[in-house]
């Protein structure tokens, strides 16, 4: 009982509890062939009502409910909002497996929409039970089981389509047990005494001293010992304390984005996300058009997993570079975004499946190419709440981005159009967003060469002089 009681007090505990439930959470075989499953014998639903009327409910509710999710993850201490991610996702999957409307799908969306939202919560539980010394540790876990998730539910999806071992209905059964048990282990977790920002209490860097300096040998200086009372790192007058927080954040908000540079990667952060998740959200529309599946046996999900795996290793790689990205890094802007127009140009354009899910692949993969490149150069220079506040904020951007071209473009209330029109508007963005990348470079690069020569030609010339 001793060992045990040590083993739960160190930081692989909460780190270990966390990965399960990133892993077990993210494995859904059904998610590659989720519009052949709506458009199917079991739903019975069209491929226009698929398009323009379900798939834009996840943009709204995820944008509607993305604020006063970041805000009390924080509060609330990021496990409560774990553990209700969880269960939004059981609802979600039930939701898919059990009812057949349009508007029953539109609900599942919008659950959907919320699990998305509270994914903050997963990555930003480990900062609060883990010392400063092991969060890249623990993060790396957290990050790289959700990758190992997603790829093993798509090669299990897969395998059971093509061999035809399961009925899409039982492979929905499967992920709600998966789904299950990812619930229970968030139930697992430790609660923590401490947050980012509305709980930094007292003793926070008295314990992340302690971490440096190797007193707590290993302990998790933030986690409660004895339930979630954590009274004593709190200060009087809560709602005084929330609004001297949200002023915090305002003004943090604020110097962040007076750097220019830091302004223009994150607009540039915000813009490709948008296009990235408009992409992955569709694009199964794009191949069942391309190909109908009755002509075809499909390969969704093991597409998937090879995007994820060659996206992640593309993204892990970068680390390697030698590299001046601060230099070079907007003519990578430029010349990737390029690449990726043309892969999505090839999507539209051709009648070959094989050439259609090519295209995605490459796509996906310069996409995390240059998200990475720019998470640096965003990163650089900020502390973790600034990074943590930084990013919520190019989400939210990226989101109410996509909700204005959903809304005009995608959903049946405005335009309503089809596939391949949607395709060649990103196609259009992003053509758009390298020209500008690479013109801002070039300009950037000749003011630095022309600074430099005025420089040298306005130096004053000192003669060498002979030794007396």
């Amino acid at each position: 009982m001793e060992a045990l009681g040590r083993w739960r007090a160190d930081w692989r505990y909460p780190t270990a509890l966390l990965c399960v439930y990133g892993f077990f959470s993210t494995v859904k075989p059904l998610e590659p062939f989720l519009t052949l499953y709506l458009t199917g014998p079991d739903k019975n639903l069209t491929t226009e009502q698929v398009n323009n009327q379900i798939f834009p409910v996840w943009t709204y509710s995820y944008l509607c409910v993305l604020v006063p999710v970041f805000l009390l993850t924080d509060w609330l201490r990021y496990k409560p909002v774990v553990v209700f991610q969880g269960a939004t996702l059981f609802i979600t999957t039930a939701t898919l497996l059990w009812l057949k409307s349009v508007a029953a799908m539109q609900a599942m969306q919008f659950f959907y929409g919320v699990v998305m939202a509270s994914e903050v919560a997963y990555f930003s539980y480990i900062y609060s039970v883990v010392d400063l010394e092991r969060y890249r540790k623990a993060t790396s876990y957290s990050r790289s089981v959700q990758l190992l998730g997603y790829t093993v539910g798509s090669v299990l999806g897969q395998l059971l389509v093509s061999l035809d071992l399961m009925s899409f209905n039982n492979i929905l059964v499967l992920t709600l047990a998966l789904t299950a048990v990812a619930l229970l282990a968030s139930c697992l977790l430790p609660m923590p005494r401490r947050s980012m920002f509305f709980h930094r209490g007292k003793n926070t860097a008295k314990a992340g001293t302690e971490g440096r300096d190797g007193g707590t040998g290993g302990m998790r200086p933030g986690l409660e010992e004895h339930g979630p009372a954590a009274e004593d790192l709190e200060e009087p007058g809560g709602e005084r304390r929330g609004s001297r927080v949200l002023l915090q954040l305002w003004r943090d908000f604020r110097q962040c984005y007076s750097s220019r540079r830091l302004l223009y990667w994150s607009v540039w952060w915000a813009m490709a996300t948008c296009g990235y998740n408009q992409t992955t959200n569709y694009v199964q529309v794009l191949w069942e058009h391309v190909h109908p599946s009755q002509n075809f046996s499909v390969y969704n999900g093991g597409v998937e997993a090879v995007s994820n795996l060659l996206g992640a290793a593309t993204a892990y790689g970068i680390g390697f570079t030698e590299v001046r990205w601060e230099q070079w890094g907007e003519l990578a802007l430029g010349g990737f975004s390029g690449l990726g127009a043309g892969a999505l140009f090839l999507m539209t354009f051709t009648g070959n499946i094989w050439v259609c899910y090519t295209g995605y692949v490459v796509f996906k993969c310069l996409h995390m190419l240059l998200i990475t490149i720019a998470m640096y150069q965003i990163a650089a220079d900020l502390s973790m709440e600034r990074y943590a506040l930084v990013f919520g904020a190019n989400n939210f951007g990226a989101l109410a981005l996509q909700t204005l071209i959903t809304s005009v473009v995608v959903d049946s209330g405005g335009l309503g159009l089809g596939i391949i029109p949607q395709v060649r508007r990103r196609i259009t963005k992003c053509t758009w967003q390298s020209s500008v990348n690479v013109a801002r470079t070039v300009c950037v690069s000749a003011h630095r060469y022309c600074k430099n020569a005025f420089c040298l030609c306005s130096s004053p010339y000192t003669p060498a002089t002979s030794p007396s």
